[in-house]
């Protein structure tokens, strides 16, 4: 008997399939004939971990199904390979993070071709290298020429030590988390894509998704969060100057009793009149707080100095800054009714603020402890008392845009998208600032602006400040000496497209072929995990309709179907290197092979649930393999020549209806293989030789190579299938033949609550067939027999349960005397 050995026979077949450019694919195809099935792309921070490995397996079980069903499959991989760590790693090494990079991204790709992935690999992307990049810088002028991309003031954190910006997750305690000095805000300009120009399409087009799971379009809703309101200006007392606040309730005006500004508000140190190094101090210390309105959060502030004059009531109100305002909200300034937001309640009682009510319940009842916010009717509002809140939301706004204070205003939560980094590792923004041009964009024809070689990685600054070869740039519009931008774009920027270059990843006049891209998109399933939900699928989908509106495609959405696959966890945590508990691909593919790995991950959970490690689970399917194996190398190569019976067939098509089903409908690959495993079973009674066991294992191989696809191939192979097993068609299955060959099948009845009978029905027969032909039953009948049948439940193909209540012909008489 031929030994099963993993590692040669898949190392076989992956060289095999290299050699014959197995899985690549044309452009021209049939738009009826196309799937484009995508991962996303990942990081390549070096060795695969097992969520990775979860991950592409799932993608490439249904790639290699789909291809046997008949679909012309573009399935491509490539890497994100700009970011932070290949940067620090650069830091920590004195080196430039292109060569960190490309050797992880050669390990990653080893690795991946080792698990038998089966991707097109010559459309493979890196976006770290220009040839990428460059098309970012292309997107971002055509973003700039039609007004999606401009540059504003903001705040930022920035590390006095390190003189660098931080992120706000780089902030630990308000301190720099490299160098532990005090964190600061600074106000910088930066560049913005005008993301909230399609906030409310973003909003509306939610509703075509109908392939993508409730959870991530929620997140994205709320994400968005449109919010209808007004927007009112109060006057500062003794200047010409107003503050603009948004707000949802400016039926509550009347109790506005002070206003709170941002810390991170960029007018805030220009406003402020007190004592600004206090002011400046207080602003600081929130730098690692980020703004978030929260009741749970301890409420601070600081007093700027500064009075307001209510527009309603004329009375003069103080500003604050305070802690708990999210400035990427409205305008950053709102006006705080202490009665009537719980917050507003909570920094008024710290700070000794009045409180006044202005809405009482419509119900009456206790008086709340704390703030009432909740609707009611206005009371201490002037001519408007009385009105019910719903309505004088609407009064009120009339009045002051008749008064020329406010204005009826919708707003969203989601900000423009901040996409300036004072990074190295990331796309250049091609733009030159010239003393008397201004801001002027490099010229296409001058496009990649690439990133220069000779910078020091100090882990101080910005390294591109230290360029001499980059910085300074004749202007593009008058050719005196100008300096270029030397923020970098936000790495999300590399993601949010890229599903588009691998349709041309070699076209060199423009980033991709809008035929071609009509022709594949949108991506028919998408895979990867939720917690990319608000930033890199919302970014996306923005970058898909900026470029419709830029002519570039006619697609408004770029996934039709999500999955969401859960974590791989280990004694129910998910495995961390911090936690010391990750389990190394690379381990269980040399002890076991990457078929035993692959059907592990898969038997294991359904890809949307989080999968639990088990050693003895990946055991079990080295065991499954190793049997089904044996089965074929030990099966004689002459089959008997007798026609199968009757339930065999039955149980061959039902199989391969089962797995076709699980695979195709519901993406229930771990039934697939239970019901695979059962044919096996199946298989094993079976008489070696006969036609049956024959035909039962060449089909198990057949429905198993998706899943484990190089033993398949050489089983397939020993057993003298015609060609490669993954070129061969998906088995069909016969409904016809499953009902012809059917057998009987014994359904209980019950009668109130007792087994009463048997009767035999064929399968799968019409619920009120079954239920007919049981009460025609004569044993039934007897049970029924001077009774009132009251209820008759079917349990398909399970048991009937009949309620049978006893008449008495007397009683009823009375009861209709009566």
């Amino acid at each position: 008997m031929k030994k099963y050995q993993a590692d040669k026979i898949e190392i076989k077949w992956q060289k095999k399939w290299q050699e014959d450019n197995t899985f690549a694919v044309s452009n021209k195809v049939k738009e009826t004939d196309k799937y484009y099935l995508l991962e996303m792309f990942p990081y390549p921070s070096g060795r695969l971990h097992m969520g990775h490995v979860r991950n592409y397996v799932i993608g490439d079980t249904l790639a290699r199904f789909l291809r046997r069903c008949g679909k012309k499959l573009l399935y491509p991989m490539g890497y994100d390979a700009m970011g932070l760590p290949a940067e620090n790693a650069a830091i920590e090494g004195k080196s430039n993070p292109s060569a960190w990079t490309q050797r992880c991204i050669e390990e990653m790709k080893a690795q991946q071709k080792r698990l038998g992935l089966s991707y097109d690999w010559g459309r493979m992307i890196n976006t770290s290298s220009s040839e990428y990049y460059g098309w970012n810088q292309w997107i971002f002028l055509k973003f700039l020429e039609k007004g999606l991309a401009y540059r504003k003031k903001a705040a930022i954190n920035y590390c006095p030590g390190c003189r660098t910006t931080l992120a706000n997750e780089q902030v630990e305690g308000g301190k720099c988390w490299r160098c532990s000095s005090e964190a600061e805000l600074k106000i910088k300009k930066q560049w913005y894509f005008k993301i909230t120009s399609y906030a409310q399409k973003l909003l509306d087009d939610l509703n075509q998704l109908g392939g993508w799971p409730k959870a991530v379009k929620t997140q994205q809703k709320n994400w968005i969060g449109r919010s209808p309101g007004a927007l009112i200006k109060f006057k500062i007392e003794g200047s010409d100057r107003y503050i603009d606040v948004f707000t949802t309730r400016p039926d509550t005006i009347f109790g506005a009793t002070f206003i709170l500004i941002a810390s991170r508000h960029p007018d805030i140190m220009d406003l402020a009149q007190g004592e600004k190094d206090k002011i400046k101090k207080f602003i600081d210390s929130t730098a690692s707080e980020g703004g978030e309105r929260s009741c749970d959060k301890e409420k601070r502030g600081i007093y700027l100095g500064i009075d307001a004059i209510n527009p309603l009531t004329s009375e003069k109100i103080p500003v604050y800054s305070a802690n708990f305002v999210f400035m990427e909200y409205g305008t950053g300034c709102i006006m705080c009714v202490p009665a009537h937001d719980q917050r507003d309640f909570e920094f008024a009682q710290k700070y000794g603020i009045p409180v006044k009510e202005v809405i009482k319940p419509c119900s009456g009842g206790a008086e709340a402890d704390g703030a009432y916010e909740g609707e009611g009717v206005l009371v201490n509002s002037g001519k408007y008392d009385g009105i019910k809140s719903s309505q004088a939301r609407k009064i009120i706004t009339e009045y002051l845009k008749k008064s020329g204070v406010g204005e009826f205003s919708i707003q969203y939560k989601i900000r423009d998208w901040l996409i300036s980094r004072q990074r190295y590792w990331g796309t250049p923004i091609p733009v030159i600032y010239c003393e008397d041009c201004g801001t002027v964009p490099v010229k296409y024809s001058d496009l990649p602006v690439e990133l220069p070689t000779d910078v020091e990685f100090s882990g101080s600054g910005n390294p591109l400040e230290t360029s001499r070869t980059f910085k300074k740039a004749p202007c593009p519009r008058c050719g005196k000496e100008g300096i270029r931008e030397t923020d970098t774009m936000d790495t999300f920027v590399d993601s949010s497209w890229y599903f588009l270059r691998y349709i041309n990843p070699d076209l060199k006049d423009v980033p991709f072929k809008p035929s071609d891209a009509d022709r594949w998109l949108p991506v028919d399933q998408y895979i990867g995990g939720i917690e990319h939900a608000v930033l890199h699928l919302l970014y996306a989908r923005f970058f898909t309709k900026a470029l419709k509106d830029l002519g570039m495609t006619s697609i408004s959405e770029p996934f039709k179907n999500l999955l969401c696959q859960g974590m791989v966890l280990k004694d129910g945590i998910k495995m961390s290197k911090s936690l010391g508990n990750v389990v190394d691909p690379q381990e269980i593919i040399e002890r076991y092979g990457a078929d035993t790995a692959r059907i592990f991950v898969l038997f294991a959970s359904p890809p949307q649930k989080d999968l639990e490690w088990s050693d003895e689970g990946v055991r079990g399917a080295s065991r499954f393999l190793q049997r089904l194996w044996n089965m074929a190398a030990e099966e004689p190569e002459v089959p008997d020549t007798g026609e199968p019976e009757g339930s065999f067939l039955n149980m061959l098509h039902t199989k391969i209806k089962e797995v076709t089903f699980d695979i195709k409908e519901n993406f229930q690959f771990n039934t697939a293989i239970a019901r695979i495993m059962e044919l096996v079973n199946e298989t094993a009674s079976l008489k070696p030789g006969s036609s049956a066991r024959q035909q039962a294992l060449k089909a198990a191989v057949q429905l198993l190579e998706p899943f484990a696809p190089h033993i398949s191939e050489e089983m397939w192979e020993m057993m003298g299938g015609a060609g490669p097993l993954s070129a061969q068609p998906w088995p069909e299955y016969s409904d016809e033949i499953i009902s012809r060959t059917a057998g009987k099948l014994e359904i209980p009845v019950t009668i109130n609550g007792k087994l009463r009978a048997k009767i035999k029905i064929n399968p799968g027969q019409a619920p009120e067939k079954v239920l007919k032909f049981a009460k025609e039953d004569e044993t039934v009948l007897k049970y029924i027999k001077g009774g009132k049948l009251v209820k008759e439940i079917y349990v398909p193909d399970k048991i009937i349960n009949l309620v049978v209540k006893k008449t008495n012909s007397g009683d009823d008489n009375k009861e209709k005397n009566k």
